[in-house]
């Protein structure tokens, strides 16, 4: 028999994780440093890869997050941009988030070539990326073939794009992350 149905569940660590700190943060930073936080805890609990995001709603609320889970589902796609998004559009009830809000993605690492190309849409108005693409590829990862100028075809279409934030902050659990052995994919 096929198997037709697919579950996401974020670590239960999470919830915890969460609880102490605000439900709005109100500047690119903090918004920033609770995606970078998120991929070294996802290290430390041993739940996946050195990737965190987050989806806030226009005030800065935070509306779901998302770690990396490829190894601890055994599914390539649940990088931590594409769980942060499948859960902000389930909790928002559309698939389309821009036709309820403006809606910003923060991850610590600029997007893979499967989490760029869903980004547009997925309704998201503003990218906010910690680590560059090269920071991923220095430690081994394979981001996948991207267009050159992505950030500008991303403006084109009315996503705002930052990259850069706190890059060294989100460098250094990348190079953590490889130096603790753990697997590179």
């Amino acid at each position: 028999m096929l198997k037709n149905r697919i579950t996401l569940q974020i670590p239960d660590w999470v919830a915890g994780f969460l609880d102490p700190r605000p439900a709005v943060h109100p500047s690119t930073e903090e918004r920033m440093r609770l995606a970078i936080a998120l991929a070294g805890q996802n290290i430390r609990e041993q739940t996946g890869g050195p990737f965190g995001a987050a989806v806030f709603g226009p005030a800065g609320d935070l509306v779901s997050v998302g770690v990396n889970l490829v190894l601890s589902s055994g599914l390539s796609v649940w990088h931590a941009e594409m769980v942060a998004l499948s859960l902000a559009q389930e909790a928002q009830g559309t698939h389309d988030l821009s036709s309820i809000g403006a809606f910003e993605l923060v991850s610590s690492c600029e997007p893979c070539a499967m989490c760029l190309g869903a980004i547009p849409w997925t309704g998201i108005r503003s990218l906010v990326c910690g680590a560059r693409d090269a920071d991923a590829r220095a430690v081994g990862f394979d981001e996948g073939a991207k267009p050159a100028g992505w950030p500008t075809a991303l403006q084109a279409r009315g996503i705002r794009v930052l990259t850069g934030i706190l890059a060294s902050e989100s460098r250094l659990v990348l190079e953590d992350y490889a130096r603790s052995g753990g697997v590179i994919y």
